[in-house]
């Protein structure tokens, strides 16, 4: 923490910048180790130029925060404080003034802005969004030990739910199951909003699980994730329940194909435009290119969808270190849905694929 802390001050100097306000869970947990839903509560950590930097919570949960390895300066509130107003009341018997200001532009509200400059008169605003992004892009190997151990439970939960398929249970029935399980694991937190989608309802990338019930010849999707101690997992997998079709079968052949077609370009120094090109041009040349709406992958680690995006246009390099997903998908209305998603880390001289569930077509 101490060394990410230090990192921003550098950015900071750099840039001739007085201090940082960083406002997102996210970035408060990545230089604090502090992880909270503040609802409407304020939550934030502010970094000077130099010294010690300030994160300030709810008082309530001051003890949480030191549970959680902070050993910097608290400013913990109660309900009836304004907590930028005490930092204020901290920067001015320090002699400090702010005149710029670095803040995570994508997250912090103009209403929320306004308190600031209330409290600290007027400054210039800097956005640190990029920077932060930067810090984030190349995992540490305590990272990718969180990120393994959260990947090899969300392996788990497919097992879990492809055990659990039975003519005539629902999605909802299906997906209770793989969240009790996980449970039992002493999983806290899924990643997203788990979706077990059967049948028909799988032409819908972001489809709402419901009370549809799994028959023979649905192909069944499911995609979902965990945090495990900060970190996420992002997998999806989609399996046969009996029979299915040829067309069906066409499908799920070719979006593995895309799949893997991807997975052997990863290497450092590949763009990020090129894995998406290439699975693309596998779904086209099949003749299902207008059912592939989405980007092929993002990026994930502490947020499940963070920085960068793996789509046609962004030209970034792959380095070493980096995690993404790859998770092309065809979805035919009417006929079926098919995605196959895999967590991957860029290595050395290739990939790791994060997520091991099998992904031969698997019959139940």
């Amino acid at each position: 923490m101490t060394n990410k802390i230090n990192q921003i001050q550098q950015y900071l100097t750099d840039n001739s910048l007085n201090a940082a306000f960083l406002t997102s869970t996210d970035n408060i947990y990545f230089t604090t180790g502090f992880r909270s839903n503040p609802h409407e509560r304020w939550l934030a950590v502010f970094i000077p130029l130099s010294g010690e930097a300030t994160l300030i919570c709810p008082g309530m949960e001051e003890p949480e925060a030191r549970h959680s390895g902070w050993k910097g300066h608290i400013i913990g509130y109660s309900d009836t404080e304004n907590p930028i107003a005490l930092l204020q009341q901290e920067l001015e018997n320090k002699n400090s003034k702010i005149s710029t200001l670095a803040v995570e532009t994508s997250h912090l509200t103009i209403d929320r802005l306004t308190v600031l400059k209330k409290s600290f008169g007027e400054f210039s605003v800097q956005s640190i969004d990029a920077a932060l992004n930067d810090m984030r892009l190349i995992k540490t190997e305590e990272e990718l030990v969180l990120l393994r151990k959260a990947a090899e439970l969300a392996d788990y939960a497919i097992d879990v739910g492809c055990k659990e398929l039975a003519e005539g249970k629902t999605e909802l029935d299906i997906l209770a199951a793989v969240e009790y399980e996980l449970k039992r694991k002493g999983v806290t937190e899924m990643a997203f909003s788990t979706m077990v989608l059967t049948g028909k309802n799988g032409a819908s990338p972001h489809g709402t699980p419901g009370l549809s019930k799994v028959q023979k010849g649905d192909l069944v999707l499911f995609d979902l994730g965990v945090v495990y101690e900060g970190y996420c997992s992002d997998i999806t997998r989609t399996v046969a329940f009996g029979d299915i079709t040829d067309e069906q079968k066409k499908i799920y052949d070719t979006v593995l194909a895309a799949q893997q077609k991807a997975l052997e370009m990863v290497k450092p120094g590949v763009k990020a435009s090129e894995l998406d090109k290439a699975a693309r041009q596998v779904i086209e040349d099949a003749g299902f290119g207008d059912f592939f709406p989405h980007r092929l992958g993002h990026g994930l680690g502490i947020n499940v969808h963070e920085y960068p995006s793996i789509t046609s246009e962004n030209d970034l390099e792959l380095k070493e270190g980096m995690t993404f997903t790859i998770e092309p998908g065809i979805y035919v209305p009417n006929v079926a849905g098919v995605r196959i998603e895999d967590d991957v880390l860029v290595t050395g001289d290739g990939y790791e694929t994060l997520t091991t569930f099998p992904k031969t077509l698997q019959t139940f």
